[in-house]
């Protein structure tokens, strides 16, 4: 059996890994229309939706059912979620659109399912391609960013075949700490723009406090630690806060990811009649940010679209 994963966005050596042959694919083989089927943007990722399609395969010498692995797209998520399938002993094939980005897993011995977060109509469009081409589609978008990607633990948000789901569960089990079948293909594209907008509304409401804290005469410091004992702590406030109060963003989710997914949440909520006053405004907020070249920074840097604010 043969599954391709698509990375949502790009450490340890093991004797297994190293001891697997290792090769780079160049081109990919189903066409969507112009483009290929597996084409992967150019997006690390907080957000990925994986989408993975199967094809039976027959082990001729041992008549047993063989299982390898081909993983589309190597940037600050796919990376390190290839590394892990690696290092566990899977048989993997990398592609990336960028050859030299696929080095240092061919190094980790891969040879080559998709993540990467898209509308629900999309979803549903490319697993209708992928049925009629005769194989089996499964979305699934992650929730999780650079650092749980390199220590397997994302969260899978799946939906589509439930055959295929069974199966590539021990896989989504090595790249991450938790998974949740949600129905019909659409469901975990649903769930992670909701999961995206919410976090993004975070982001922006916690920005506008360190702010204010400041402003009155308090230490931000301080305000981070009291929130992470309380009733509204996350552990993205805990993670973000103190690089924020020095206004250092490394990048573990982009910001333009972030407003795009925020962009298509909203879509989700206008195709429902829903009203969400907060995630557009907090929307507006990173299109400020990234009218002011933050694109590439990670999202926490929409602190810096309310600076801005406050100096004019």
């Amino acid at each position: 059996m043969t599954f391709l994963v698509r990375a949502p966005y790009s450490q340890h050596l093991s004797s297994t890994a190293m001891a697997m042959s290792s090769s780079f694919c160049p081109h990919l083989p189903l066409q969507f229309g112009t483009r290929p089927i597996f084409y992967f943007p150019t997006k690390p990722s907080f957000s990925l939706s994986f989408k993975a399609f199967s094809a039976q395969a027959s082990n001729a010498s041992s008549g047993k059912e063989e299982l390898r692995v081909g993983f589309l797209g190597l940037g600050i998520m796919g990376a390190p979620m290839a590394q892990n399938l690696i290092k566990s002993g899977c048989d993997v094939t990398v592609w990336n659109r960028t050859k030299s980005k696929c080095d240092p897993l061919i190094n980790l011995g891969a040879k080559y399912v998709d993540v990467s977060t898209v509308d629900d109509t999309t979803s549903k469009l490319i697993s209708a391609r992928i049925k009629d081409a005769g194989a089996l589609f499964l979305e699934a978008p992650v929730s999780g960013s650079k650092k749980p990607a390199e220590d397997g633990q994302l969260i899978f948000l799946t939906a589509g075949d439930k055959s295929l789901y069974e199966t590539v569960a021990p896989f989504l089990d090595i790249m991450g700490k938790s998974r949740f079948y949600l129905g019909d293909v659409g469901n975990g594209a649903a769930m992670k723009l909701v999961v995206n907008m919410i976090m993004g509304s975070m982001m922006a409401a916690f920005s506008e406090g360190l702010l204010l804290s400041e402003k009155v005469g308090l230490d931000p410091n301080d305000v981070v630690e009291v929130i992470s004992q309380g009733a509204i702590s996350a552990p993205m406030y805990k993670l973000k806060g103190p690089a924020m109060i020095k206004s250092h963003y490394p990048t573990a989710f982009p910001l333009k990811h972030q407003q795009k997914d925020l962009r298509l949440a909203l879509g989700l909520a206008e195709s429902v009649s829903q009203s969400t006053p907060i995630a557009a405004a907090a929307n507006e907020l990173y299109k400020v940010a990234k009218s002011h070249g933050l694109s590439d920074q990670d999202f926490s840097a929409v602190i810096e679209a309310l600076k801005a604010k406050l100096q004019h």
